[in-house]
């Protein structure tokens, strides 16, 4: 018997999906665990995979595509089953639907209808929403102009968020017609980004008329069009795309395997920086996995300016600035910091550290020992583990801890998850390889969301103690300084020692005091005697 497949929810808070990639095709055997499409969320790409055998009989969402989540995605059965009364009767629920809302808006906004005529062929692209916390998205560059020929997979620009810089790839093939937000402006999530159809097609009208809603009427009467001449699913040939992506791309041409592409997306790794080793310069796996990203030295000249002359540089604040101004004032401003100031011995830590480095290919490093303490620290003591909310307190199970990163716009907090769960090493090359993805701006959102409790080290900048703003809704966050040599006070002998200054600080609408003094001492134990760690 035949199955409905519908447009799945792969995230908790997504509501429609568009579908990058059929895999497979109308016709082809389907076993079970494999996959059908490549889904693109509000947060990511994602494989899909079936849970039925049988045959793909019909294909209800064309690749760049963009429906919501549980409508008629796909429908599996035996091969030559007859499946007219399935297509009929998902089929006539979605005409009527798309009837009775385009009466619906005829009757409230006829003219709004004429006016944003959409033709034949022409797509709207809005401003993706590329993370969960964005509300405007700024153009950093233009990869294609107005009259470039644009291909399905192509790179249309680069678009700054609040987190991150990442890569807008095109589900279209067409010419780009207009560019609605230039290189260096801001604009909102869903405003008009650009206008992709065939060459000539006169798009002034859209360009001058477009809003969120008039869209929507323009592309319900698209469908409705459409529909008329068949009794087919409708193709929805002019529609409004806001999708999601991190794929990189060079200047010309660029030949990747689906393998590797896929692997590059994981490791987010630009495609742009590999030298291809396959035919014509392909890009193949190997590519990827022998890819070592290389550094770039962050030395910088100042701009020689004469003797007496004022001068200033004026530089628009980026929407990672904007986002960490609003975020860290929200903060500060409505929770109730407190601090407390420790000073722990680390003569121990200094030799565990040199001898675990001696192990063959493993290096950690003091980091990476402060981020396994407080996630062991963290799981026996729940409250500092927590987080606030308007209307609730959550206390948290499990400990994911982000690790501040300064970048060149100012600071992101990649995510180490289960941290209490992962050895030293490899929390070691999680905080390593989250640095190096995030000062090249490559970082997903995904992997800055979901912390419980953060870490932010200036040790390594000579920074001896200092104090950080709480990263909400979380309810703590531990500064950490370098190791400073020092005379110490040892079974009552003044000797030189080691030591390291750290600075909780607390909400104190979840955590008390005593609670974070005891949560302090609880990190104590584990810092100055490293080896119960391994315990």
């Amino acid at each position: 018997m035949a199955e409905i497949i519908n447009m799945p929810r792969l995230s908790d808070t997504m509501e429609e999906g568009t579908v990058a990639t059929w895999l497979k095709k109308v016709g082809d055997k389907i076993s079970e665990g494999d996959i059908l499409a490549e889904i693109e969320t509000d947060k990511a790409t994602m494989e899909f995979e079936s849970f039925h055998e049988g045959t793909l009989l019909h294909i209800g969402v064309q690749e760049g595509e963009t429906t919501k989540v549980d409508t008629l995605l796909a429908i599996i059965g035996e091969k030559g089953e007859d499946i007219s009364g399935l297509l009929k009767g998902t089929g006539s629920t979605q005409k009527t639907d798309v009837k009775e809302t385009a009466k619906e808006v005829k009757t409230e906004a006829p003219v709004t209808k004429t006016e944003v005529n959409i033709p034949e062929g022409v797509t709207v692209v809005t401003m993706p929403r590329l993370s969960d916390t964005m509300e405007e998205g700024t153009v950093a560059s233009w990869l294609k102009k107005v009259g470039d020929l644009v291909n399905e997979g192509e790179i249309l620009a680069e678009i700054e968020t609040d987190k991150a810089t990442m890569e807008f790839e095109s589900f279209q093939s067409g010419t780009l017609l207009y560019i609605g937000i230039n290189t260096g402006e801001s604009a909102k999530i869903d405003a008009l980004l650009a206008i992709i159809g065939p060459a000539g097609t006169d798009v002034s009208n859209i360009a001058a008329n477009f809003s969120v809603k008039s869209d929507s009427v323009a592309t319900t009467e698209a469908v409705k069009t459409d529909e008329a001449p068949k009794e087919e699913t409708p193709k929805q040939e002019a529609k409004t795309v806001a999708t999601t992506s991190v794929q990189a791309s060079s200047n010309g041409r660029l030949y990747v395997s689906p393998l590797a592409k896929k692997m590059a997306e994981e490791k987010g790794i630009n495609l742009s920086q590999i030298k291809g080793s396959g035919e014509n310069g392909r890009i193949v796996k190997s590519d990827v996995e022998n890819f070592v990203p290389v550094v770039q030295s962050g030395a910088s000249v100042g701009k020689f300016v004469a003797t007496g002359q004022e001068d200033f540089d004026e530089k628009p604040n980026s929407q990672m600035r904007k986002v960490i101004a609003k975020r860290l004032a929200e903060s500060k401003f409505t929770a109730p910091h407190y601090y407390l100031n420790v000073e722990f011995d680390m003569e121990n830590a200094i030799a565990f550290r040199n001898q675990f480095n001696t192990i063959p290919d493993t290096k950690i490093s003091y980091n990476d020992m402060v981020v396994k303490a407080c996630a062991l620290a963290l799981k026996l003591h729940p409250q500092v583990n927590s987080q606030w909310f308007a209307d609730k307190m959550r206390l948290n199970n499990h400990v994911h801890i982000g690790v501040a990163v300064a970048v060149e716009d100012g600071l992101v907090v990649p995510v180490v998850k289960f941290a209490n769960e992962q050895s030293l090493p490899q929390i070691g090359a999680a905080v390593k390889d989250f640095a190096g993805r995030a000062r090249s701006k490559k970082l997903t959102p995904a992997e800055m969301e979901g912390s419980t409790f953060t870490v932010s080290n200036l040790g390594m900048f000579g920074i001896e103690s200092f104090t950080s703003i709480i990263n909400q809704p979380n309810s703590a966050i531990l500064s950490v300084g370098n190791i400073v040599e020092k005379p110490v006070v040892k079974n009552g002998q003044i000797v030189v020692g080691n030591t390291m200054k750290l600075s909780l600080a607390c909400d104190h609408r979840t955590v008390d005091g005593a609670t974070g003094a005891l949560f302090l001492q609880t990190l104590k134990g584990y810092i100055e005697n490293p080896v119960t760690m391994l315990v």
